[in-house]
Protein backbone atom coordinates (compact mmCIF):
# COMPACT_ATOMS: atom_id res chain seq x y z
CA UNK A 1 0.00 0.00 0.00
CA UNK A 2 2.27 3.13 -1.27
CA UNK A 3 0.64 5.81 -1.73
CA UNK A 4 1.92 8.85 -1.68
CA UNK A 5 -1.01 10.72 -1.76
CA UNK A 6 -1.85 9.55 1.37
CA UNK A 7 -2.57 12.39 4.04
CA UNK A 8 -0.14 12.31 7.00
CA UNK A 9 -3.28 10.88 9.22
CA UNK A 10 -3.77 7.96 7.25
CA UNK A 11 0.08 7.27 6.69
CA UNK A 12 -0.24 7.22 10.77
CA UNK A 13 -3.28 4.69 10.61
CA UNK A 14 -1.58 2.35 8.53
CA UNK A 15 1.89 2.27 10.09
CA UNK A 16 -0.30 1.69 13.61
CA UNK A 17 -1.85 -1.17 11.74
CA UNK A 18 1.27 -2.64 10.39
CA UNK A 19 2.45 -2.40 14.17
CA UNK A 20 -0.54 -4.82 15.32
CA UNK A 21 0.01 -7.40 12.78
CA UNK A 22 3.94 -7.72 13.82
CA UNK A 23 2.90 -7.40 17.41
CA UNK A 24 0.88 -10.54 17.18
CA UNK A 25 3.34 -12.33 15.49
CA UNK A 26 1.58 -14.65 13.29
CA UNK A 27 2.81 -13.27 9.86
CA UNK A 28 5.02 -15.22 8.50
CA UNK A 29 8.99 -13.93 7.68
CA UNK A 30 8.57 -13.17 4.33
CA UNK A 31 5.34 -10.57 4.87
CA UNK A 32 6.74 -9.41 8.59
CA UNK A 33 9.66 -8.14 6.18
CA UNK A 34 7.63 -6.45 4.16
CA UNK A 35 5.43 -4.42 6.29
CA UNK A 36 8.60 -3.89 8.29
CA UNK A 37 10.00 -2.48 5.25
CA UNK A 38 6.43 -0.29 4.42
CA UNK A 39 6.15 0.58 7.98
CA UNK A 40 9.37 2.30 8.13
CA UNK A 41 9.05 3.92 4.84
CA UNK A 42 5.73 5.27 6.70
CA UNK A 43 7.52 6.29 9.53
CA UNK A 44 10.09 8.29 7.36
CA UNK A 45 7.33 9.77 5.78
CA UNK A 46 5.41 10.94 8.79
CA UNK A 47 8.24 12.71 9.96
CA UNK A 48 8.94 14.47 7.03
CA UNK A 49 5.59 15.51 7.38
CA UNK A 50 6.10 16.46 10.89
CA UNK A 51 9.76 18.20 10.42
CA UNK A 52 8.06 20.48 7.69
CA UNK A 53 5.62 21.52 9.88
CA UNK A 54 7.55 22.28 12.69
CA UNK A 55 8.84 24.85 9.86
CA UNK A 56 5.81 26.32 9.40
CA UNK A 57 4.55 26.91 12.88
CA UNK A 58 5.16 30.50 14.14
CA UNK A 59 4.20 31.99 17.47
CA UNK A 60 2.66 35.60 18.03
CA UNK A 61 4.65 37.59 20.58
CA UNK A 62 4.19 41.22 21.60
CA UNK A 63 6.99 43.42 20.02
CA UNK A 64 8.34 46.09 21.19
CA UNK A 65 5.89 49.06 20.09
CA UNK A 66 3.12 46.56 21.33
CA UNK A 67 2.06 45.05 18.32
CA UNK A 68 2.39 41.40 17.78
CA UNK A 69 5.73 40.22 16.01
CA UNK A 70 6.15 36.82 14.48
CA UNK A 71 8.60 34.59 15.92
CA UNK A 72 9.72 31.21 14.79
CA UNK A 73 8.35 28.64 16.93
CA UNK A 74 11.10 26.69 19.09
CA UNK A 75 10.28 24.01 21.76
CA UNK A 76 12.58 25.38 24.51
CA UNK A 77 10.27 27.33 26.50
Amino acid sequence: MKNTNQTFEEKLVRLEQIVRELEKGEVPLENSLKLFQEGTQLAAECGKILDDAELQVKKIIPGANGEPEEEAFTDEE
